[in-house]
């Protein structure tokens, strides 16, 4: 039985040390709002899972949804495109 290897150069010229880059990290940064308002959103949505949904719960949920469409349009305003997924 032969071993099969690989018999060409690693085909990337640098090695990935698992860090991002800076420009990775800029665009984190920008879109650190947008993230935020999703996560309160979802925490939102979670907390009605295994109960009835409360007039507070849906009026958590309604601020939370707005939130996000908020920093999903101020994102797109600030880079000029359209986000996929939004209620543009």
């Amino acid at each position: 039985m032969k071993s099969i290897a690989a018999l060409q150069a690693v085909v990337t010229a640098t090695s990935f040390d698992g860090e991002p880059s800076d420009e990775e990290l800029d665009a984190i940064e920008q879109e650190l709002p947008l993230i935020l308002a999703e996560v309160d959103l979802l925490d939102a949505q979670i907390m009605t899972i295994d109960r009835p949904a409360t007039e507070l719960d849906v009026r958590r949920i309604r601020r939370a949804r707005h939130r996000v469409l908020t920093e999903r349009r101020d994102l797109t305003n600030r880079a000029g495109t359209v986000l996929s997924g939004g209620a543009a």
